[in-house]
C-alpha cells in the first residue's frame, strides 16, 4: 500500500496515464504486424517559454523511472483497455500487452540542467514502434512541466543575482499533489536554495525552509502561562531563566529606544513569539505584520530575541508577507543597527530579512536592486504555476521507422518536423560560450574544434560558416535495451550543472526581456534531406 501511495512508484501505480489514443494507435500497429518495427521519437519543444531564449531540461530521472518500472501486466490495467476498446478486438492483442515492458527501449537525453533550445531534442526514445507509441503522453507529461518549472525558476534566480536566497513555498498554490511535488523538485534544481515541502525534502533531497504562519500568532491571546517557561543559556551553564518575563523586561527598554508606549505591542503576538522561542531558541524566527509592523511585531521580535541573546542564542530572522516590502525592509535594519549599538549586541545588524507575498519577476527585480536590506525572498504560486506562460508545448515525434526517416510536413511551415536519427552538438567560442547548436544525420562525423563548417540556421535564408573552438555532444546514452547505462546525477549535480550551464551563456541570451534568439542549425546533409523530403510532398 505505501509504495502505491509513494510517488516515486508513479510508473508502477499508474501505466494508463496516458491519452486513449496512444492505445489505439497501439491497436492499429497490432493489426497492420507493425508492433515490433524498430522507431525513433524525438521529444522536443518549438518555442523557448516565457519570451526568453533558452529553457533549461529537466524530467529525465522522473522518465528513467517511468521506464524501468512501465508494465501492462495487472490484469485491472488490461480489463480497462479492453473495456475501452472494439468488442472483437483479437485476444492475441491483450496477451502482447500483458507481456511489455521497456527492455527493448533506448533513451538517449540532454543531461538535466543543461540549456535547450528549440528544435534539439531533450529526449531521443528507440524502440519497438508500439511501445514507443504508448510512452509519448507520460513522457511529455513528465518533462515538459519539469523543464517549465526548472526554467522559471531559472530565470527568478538570474533576477536575484548569486546572493539573495530563493525559497520555494507554492505547495499551497501548486495544480495537485504530483504538480506540487515536481515544483519543488524542479525549482530547486533550477537554482532556488530551497523549498518548504517536507514530501520534497523526504524523496528528493530538496533543502527545507520553513516558520511560522500568522495562525499562529493570532491563536495567542496574551493570558496562556506556558507549561514551563524557564530556558537554560546555551552554553548549558548557568541557572535557567524565564524567557517570558526577561522578554517583558527587555521589552520596556525596546520600547523606550523606540518612542513606543509598553502597552502598543501586541500581546498576544509577544506570547507567540516567546512560545516559539522556547520551542526554537536556536533558530528564532518572527513574522512581523500580523498586527503592525512598527508597533507590535518589530518591538515584540526584538524583546524576545535580545531576551535570548542574553542567554547566548541568536535569533535567525524576521519575516514580511505584506506591504512594501523593500520599504519596509530598510526600515527593519535601521532599527536593527540602531538596537545593536545601543545595547551592545553586534548580531542583531545581520539578523536575515525574508519577505514573501506573491512575488513576481518585476517585484523580484525590484528587491534586488542594490541597497536593499532583503536577503531572503519566498515565491509561491509566482514559481509553481508559471503565470506567465503555464506549458512548455513540448512535442513527441517520430523521426524514423525501420531506419527510414520520417517527416511531418503540415500545412504549417512550424509544426514541420526534421527527419532521420540525429546527432546534436553545441559549438562553443573561444571563451567557452555557446555560439549554436548543430543537428545532423546520426551518420555523419562528428564537427571537430578549428573546423570550418556550413550550416544552415533555422529560420534564415541561406547557410552561414563557423568555426568553433570547442565542440560539445549533447545527447548522451542514458538507457539501452532497457538498463541504465551510467548514474544518474543527483539533483544537487544537476543543479550546479544547470548554473555552470547559465553562467556559459552570453548575455544577450540571457537577458530576461527581448533577448537575442539563440541559433539552432542543420549540417549539410540534414538540410538536403528536408528539402528532398519536402519536394517529395506525400509520395
Amino acid at each position: 500500500m505505501a509504495a502505491e501511495q509513494d510517488p516515486e512508484a508513479l510508473a508502477a501505480a499508474r501505466p494508463l496515464l496516458t491519452d486513449l489514443y496512444q492505445a489505439t494507435m497501439a491497436l492499429g500497429y497490432w493489426n497492420a504486424g507493425r508492433a515490433r518495427e524498430q522507431a525513433e521519437f524525438e521529444l522536443f519543444f518549438r518555442g523557448c517559454p516565457f519570451g526568453g531564449a533558452f529553457a533549461l531540461a529537466a524530467g529525465l530521472r522522473d522518465c528513467v523511472r517511468f521506464l524501468r518500472a512501465f508494465r501492462l501486466q495487472d490484469a485491472g490495467n488490461v480489463q480497462f483497455l479492453a473495456s475501452v476498446l472494439p468488442p472483437d478486438t483479437d485476444p492475441a492483442f491483450f496477451e502482447h500487452l500483458r507481456a511489455l515492458d521497456c527492455s527493448d527501449v533506448t533513451v538517449r537525453a540532454l543531461p538535466e540542467g543543461s540549456l535547450a533550445f528549440p528544435g534539439v531534442p531533450l529526449l531521443q526514445v528507440c524502440g519497438p514502434l508500439l511501445v514507443v507509441q504508448l510512452l509519448e503522453t507520460p513522457l511529455l507529461c513528465l518533462v515538459s512541466y519539469a523543464s517549465l518549472i526548472a526554467t522559471n525558476a531559472s530565470r527568478l534566480r538570474l533576477i536575484a543575482g548569486p546572493k539573495k536566497r530563493l525559497l520555494e513555498m507554492g505547495l499551497r498554490r501548486a495544480q495537485g499533489p504530483d504538480g506540487g511535488l515536481t515544483a519543488s523538485t524542479y525549482s530547486y534544481l533550477g537554482g532556488f536554495d530551497g523549498s518548504s515541502n517536507v514530501l520534497a525534502g523526504q524523496l528528493r533531497g530538496v533543502p527545507l525552509a520553513g516558520t511560522l504562519a500568522h495562525s499562529f500568532i493570532t491563536s495567542f491571546l496574551g493570558t496562556e502561562v506556558p507549561p514551563d517557561p524557564m530556558l537554560a543559556p546555551a552554553a548549558s551553564q548557568g541557572p535557567r531563566v524565564d524567557l517570558a518575563a526577561c522578554a517583558e523586561a527587555w521589552l520596556d527598554r525596546v520600547c523606550a529606544h523606540l518612542g513606543l508606549g509598553v502597552q502598543e505591542p501586541h500581546r498576544g503576538e509577544r506570547a507567540a513569539f516567546v512560545a516559539y522561542a522556547l520551542a526554537f531558541p536556536r533558530a528564532f524566527q518572527g513574522l512581523l505584520d500580523t498586527y503592525s509592523v512598527q508597533r507590535s511585531g518589530l518591538p515584540n521580535f526584538l524583546a524576545v530575541a535580545l531576551a535570548l541573546g542574553e542567554l547566548g542564542y541568536r535569533a535567525v530572522g524576521v519575516r514580511l508577507d505584506s506591504g512594501d516590502l523593500l520599504q519596509q525592509a530598510q526600515e527593519i535594519r535601521r532599527v536593527f543597527r540602531s538596537i545593536s549599538a545601543q545595547f551592545q549586541m553586534p548580531w542583531l545588524e545581520s539578523v536575515s530579512i525574508t519577505v514573501s507575498n506573491n512575488i513576481d519577476e518585476e517585484e523580484l527585480t525590484r528587491l534586488a536592486q542594490e541597497g536593499s536590506e532583503v536577503n531572503v525572498i519566498g515565491i509561491g504560486t509566482n514559481v509553481v504555476t508559471c503565470p506567465r506562460q503555464p506549458s512548455l508545448g513540448c512535442v513527441y515525434k517520430l523521426v524514423s521507422v525501420g531506419g527510414q526517416p520520417r517527416m511531418k510536413l503540415t500545412e504549417d511551415p512550424e509544426k514541420q518536423t526534421l527527419p532521420g536519427s540525429k546527432a546534436a552538438f553545441r559549438l562553443l567560442g573561444a571563451d567557452g560560450s555557446p555560439l549554436l547548436d548543430l543537428l545532423q544525420l546520426a551518420e555523419e562525423a562528428p564537427p571537430r574544434a578549428g573546423q570550418e563548417l556550413r550550416v544552415w540556421p533555422r529560420g534564415a535564408q541561406g547557410a552561414c560558416r563557423v568555426r568553433p573552438a570547442h565542440v560539445e555532444p549533447l545527447l548522451r546514452l542514458w538507457v539501452q535495451q532497457g538498463q541504465l547505462c551510467e548514474p544518474l546525477p543527483s539533483l544537487a549535480e544537476s543543479r550546479a550543472f544547470a548554473q555552470l550551464s547559465l553562467s556559459r551563456l552570453s548575455p544577450e541570451h540571457k537577458q530576461l526581456q527581448q533577448p537575442a534568439p539563440y541559433r539552432v542549425a542543420l549540417s549539410d546533409k540534414l538540410q538536403a534531406l528536408v528539402a528532398r523530403l519536402r519536394a517529395g510532398g506525400s509520395s
